[in-house]
Order: C-alpha cells, then sequence, then structure tokens
C-alpha cells in the first residue's frame, strides 16, 4: 500500500502517540515494545501498528495478545489526543523487518566468505 505525505504524517503522529500509550499500559503481559511505524489506510479507517519485543517467542505472544485486549483503550486514546473525523481501527503486526535483516547480513558475509575463499 503505497502512503502519501498525508498519510505519511498522520502515521508518524499516531506512531508517536500509541508508542507513549503502550508505555502506559498495566498489563504485565506487555513485555518491552517498540513501535516501529504505524501504516495508514487511504482513507485513514485502519492502521496498521508495527512493533518489535525484545525477548523470546514467549514474551512475543504474551505481548500481542496483550496488545490486541488493549487495542480499544488505544483507540480511544489516540481519538483524544487526534482531529480526525474518524478515528482508525488498531491492528497491531510484528515487525520482523530486524530478522529479515540479519537473515540478509549472514547470506551477504557467507557470500563474501565464499568469494574470497574462490568457492
Amino acid at each position: 500500500m503505497p502512503q502519501g505525505a498525508r498519510t505519511d504524517r498522520v502515521g508518524e503522529e499516531f506512531r508517536e502517540i500509541l508508542a507513549e500509550a503502550i508505555q502506559e499500559l498495566k498489563d504485565p503481559r506487555i513485555g518491552f515494545v517498540t513501535v516501529t511505524a504505524v501504516k495508514v489506510s487511504p482513507d485513514l479507517h485502519v492502521a496498521w501498528v508495527y512493533y518489535t519485543v525484545l525477548g523470546d517467542e514467549k514474551s512475543w505472544t504474551a505481548t500481542r495478545a496483550a496488545l490486541r485486549s488493549a487495542a480499544p483503550h488505544l483507540r480511544r486514546e489516540l481519538g483524544r489526543q487526534i482531529r480526525l473525523k474518524v478515528t482508525p481501527e488498531l491492528r497491531f503486526e510484528p515487525d520482523d523487518s530486524a530478522e529479515t535483516g540479519e537473515r540478509i547480513d549472514a547470506l551477504l558475509a557467507e557470500a563474501h566468505r565464499r568469494e574470497r575463499d574462490g568457492a
């Protein structure tokens, strides 16, 4: 989904608000969460919130469940702080770009090693 200038600005504003609101949640299931990006639909009715969690698979699973259960609260908080006709539906998605980057780095290192070794 291509983002336009307006949706980029709105998404960044949402990211800042949600990052702060998530840190204030009292749910013990929420681990060390970083909101990495928010992509907003062109009509501003849906916002995909991408996040990372520090920890193991259990931390990811618990945080995912906590964020999804906190979505109505976070949506109200977002609606309280923004000036739009519609407060978007929040959809939380894990951001796996760090793992993808690490995998690409490993593949490049392996390719360089093979090239250097003449294989």
